[in-house]
């Protein structure tokens, strides 16, 4: 049974927020949120962090000016994910933007099938081949868990600058600098800093020794800000969260998307979605760009992403968006067939009770793609609100390996339950990696057994049954008056994210009429209990075939949706409370 709960927030921030001019509704929206006080609204740039309380941000760039200086040949190494890929793209157009000769900056990103993940000596061994070899590498993304990647790349004469955001592995890497707002004794106030953001701290660190050398004023100096639309898609597409300092970026970012002022390649990736890119929103990135950009990685190479992030000729650009929706649409099939057959695994009769009860999931198959286990593992995790961790076969040299991923719930960190499965049983897990609700893992094909059961039993010990229930956080109930569209415009306006929830409403409909579209998504015709108003409301929820009965509690987001010039509003529907005590 799932539960229903109404987003608490405070009355005397609702109000101080309200008498500063904001809407009542997002005055009660944003406490709920944690914004306390009139000032904390302001998305402006000025109110950023500075780049002096991220740990060795100064002195990095103060490392890269000299680089620079010196026309020393540096190569970005990324990682396959949007995150990464934007993270790049920021570091290539950034740094050329400061000074580096075109000549002298590359990029490489490993194929997520035969290198997996991050700095490995593989991938240093293919950096060192490239012309000119590189006398620097720069991580995006990636690195503060590669050691033995940053001691082979020392072994070609080659030094490594870190910049990431991952949690930090036992051994630190012996790297000529790191910045990372998540390594131990960094002291800057935001941890949720995605790659492509700790990316661009560094530039506006380096700008600034830069400006301080002599190279350009206040009026002169390039704008690193042209950049946040890159920086805004790979935050919203990491599933960041959405603290203040984020949302200052996200903000900005959306800003020059609206603006129509953004990279060729965002345009394009908005015009193959089918999105207006006036009015670019959160959850556009998230759901709309984010995942067309990730199919490269996912299925293909993520250089094409990257490429299609770097150039400034629009019809290469709708080119290349073009394909990467072939791709993602691709990318659907196979995960809609991977999905299929894990929800047959889970419901085989062999399957007994005690096994169906266990507190997360544990699955692989021979014939699962490595590059969408981790889209499969969500959808799991959405369905039966348990961490799960899904495997594929591990292609390259090894073929005894699976490789893993995982999504988790609220209150169970997943890389920590990684690493005490690692601590207790060592050896069983040959690598692993990740965030509190996002991990990835490498294990012997013959040892997956052994991990599910270690696995499980860290998940019985670590997860309680309140965690483990379905809970649904709601923004109380809207007036029948407020069902309009200027109220879902007004909503689209703002930036909602991981952190900072898109408001989900509460309340009772009468329905009229039930159908479904295309065979899989509910689609419903509605009336607020106390509505005086002659029209029906749409309301669609997609995934879901059961129908209701004709009078719900509905928990919805509204949105306002526009067809040939015509503005009505929708109801997407979340959740239906069947517990008549509610």
């Amino acid at each position: 049974m799932s539960l229903f709960q109404h987003r608490p927030y405070s009355e005397r921030a609702a109000k101080w927020l309200e008498q500063s001019g904001l809407n009542p509704l997002l005055a009660r929206l944003f406490a709920a949120r944690g914004v306390e006080k009139p000032d904390d609204l302001s998305l402006e740039l000025k109110n950023l962090l500075s780049p002096s309380e991220l740990k060795n941000c100064l002195s990095t760039a103060s490392l890269l000016a000299d680089i620079l200086g010196k026309r020393e040949s540096i190569v970005i190494v990324a990682d396959y994910d949007c995150d990464g890929a934007t993270a790049c793209a920021v570091a290539m157009r950034g740094l050329k933007l400061l000074g580096a000769e075109s000549a002298s900056i590359q990029f490489l990103v490993p194929n997520r099938f035969t290198m997996g993940y991050g700095l490995t000596p593989e991938v240093v061994e293919l950096a060192a081949e490239l012309k000119p070899k590189p006398r620097y590498l720069i991580t995006v993304d990636n690195g503060i868990a590669s050691a033995a990647g940053v001691e082979r790349a020392r072994e070609f004469g080659i030094d490594v600058i870190v910049t990431d955001h991952h949690l930090p592995a036992d051994i630190i890497p012996n790297a000529a600098a790191i910045v990372n707002p998540n390594q131990v004794g960094c002291p800057f106030p935001s941890k949720a800093l995605a790659g492509v953001g700790v990316m661009f701290y560094l530039l506006v660190a380096l700008r600034a020794e830069l400006r301080q050398r002599g190279k350009f004023t206040t009026e002169t100096q390039p704008k690193i800000e042209n950049l946040l639309d890159l920086v805004a898609l790979g935050t919203v597409a990491d599933v960041a969260q959405l603290d203040r300092n984020n949302r200052i970026l996200v903000s900005n970012g959306l800003k020059r998307i609206r603006n129509g002022v953004c990279q060729a390649g965002i345009q394009a990736l908005f015009q193959v979605a089918v999105r207006d890119v006036r009015k670019a929103n959160a959850f556009d990135l998230g759901f709309a760009i984010g995942p067309r950009l990730n199919a490269a990685g996912r299925l293909a190479d993520m250089s094409l992403g990257i490429r299609l992030l770097l150039t400034d000729d629009q019809g290469e650009a709708l080119s290349i968006a073009q394909e990467l929706d072939r791709i993602n649409r691709e990318r659907r099939v196979i995960e809609t067939g991977m999905q299929e057959e894990a929800l047959a695994l889970l419901a085989d009769d062999q399957l007994t009770d005690a096994m169906r009860d266990m507190p997360s999931i544990c699955l692989w198959n021979e014939a699962w793609h490595q590059g969408v286990i981790g889209i499969v593992a969500s959808r799991l995790k959405e369905r039966f609100n348990r961490p799960a961790l899904v495997f594929a076969p591990a292609d390259g040299a090894d073929s005894n390996e699976l490789r893993g991923s995982g999504r988790s719930i609220a209150g169970f960190h997943l890389r920590d339950a990684l690493d005490l499965v690692s601590k207790r049983e060592p050896g069983l897990i040959l690598k692993f990696g990740g965030h509190a609700m996002a991990a990835g893992l490498t294990i012997h094909k013959a040892d997956f057994a052994q991990f599910d059961a270690a696995f499980q039993k860290v998940a019985d010990e670590l997860l309680t049954d309140d965690l483990l229930e379905r809970s649904h956080s709601h923004d109380g109930s809207l007036a029948p008056h407020e069902f309009t569209p200027e109220l879902g415009d007004l909503l689209a306006e703002e930036i909602w994210g991981q952190g900072f929830p898109q408001p989900v409403f509460y309340g009772e409909f009468e329905i009229s009429e039930q159908s479904l579209m295309k065979e899989k998504h509910l689609r419903l015709q509605l009336r607020p209990i106390g509505s005086t108003a002659s029209r029906a409301i749409t309301g669609v929820w997609f995934n879901r075939t059961q129908t209701l009965p004709h009078r719900a509690k509905l928990a919805y987001r509204l949105v306002t949706d526009r067809y040939q010039g015509q503005a009505r509003i929708q109801l997407m529907i979340e959740a239906h409370d069947d517990n008549p005590a509610n």
